[in-house]
């Protein structure tokens, strides 16, 4: 959880380090109030840095938007490259683990565990492309990386008429559209029965006879 401070006790981060400490306070507020809603003062209360550190190293707040999503991009795909899933010898394990991994991972508030790109892209598509690019390069990441292992499923369990694409895909469709109904109903459990319904549809369609 994200501890404000209050201006007067921000420290004197290095640069590096004030860098990061306004992009990890980017992921923050950006789910927590939205992209609109989010000035560049509460980026710096939030991360306990100047004004002035903040145009240092980003010259606009959409810039920084576009950082922040690279930066998702970065922490997640380092969480789930060393996630314990890897292990299974068998591909369709593998799906089930990540799909339990990502059930693992909805605790605490909307602002904790929703997709950072999946925020952004439905409240800026159409007014910060910049934004919406990195966001959909984000998304299409997310696809890729489960793709291979549900290739690898499907190479050991062929299913006619399946392919890994679309199979990775709707799993995401699946993910980012459960944050968005947790969000409307304000109720975690949305995903994470969305994520056993899919856990039970890759049975159904990897291992049928289970």
């Amino acid at each position: 959880m994200m501890v404000r401070r209050a201006r007067s006790e921000a420290p004197r981060w290095p640069r590096s380090a004030a860098r990061t400490a306004l992009l990890d306070a980017a992921l923050h507020e950006f789910r927590a109030r939205g992209y609109a809603d989010t000035t560049v003062d509460d980026l710096c209360q939030a991360a306990g840095v100047t004004k002035g550190a903040f145009f240092h190293h980003f010259a606009t707040k959409e810039a920084l938007g576009v950082a922040a999503v690279e930066h998702w991009s970065e922490v997640t795909g380092a969480l789930f490259a060393s996630a314990d899933y890897h292990r299974h010898a068998d591909p369709v394990d593998r799906v089930l683990a990540y799909l339990d991994l990502r059930a693992d991972l909805v605790q605490g508030s909307a602002a904790e565990y929703s997709c950072v790109a999946g925020t952004l892209v439905q409240e800026i598509h159409a007014s910060h492309p910049a934004i919406r690019q990195v966001a959909g390069a984000s998304i299409l990441g997310g696809i890729a990386h489960i793709e291979r292992h549900v290739e690898d499923a499907l190479a050991a369990h062929p299913v006619p008429g399946m392919t890994a694409r679309a199979m990775a895909q709707h799993i995401q469709v699946v993910l980012q559209g459960g944050f968005v109904v947790a969000k409307a109903l304000n109720d975690a459990e949305v995903v994470r029965d969305s994520v056993r319904m899919l856990r039970a549809w890759v049975l159904s369609v990897l291992r049928p006879s289970a």
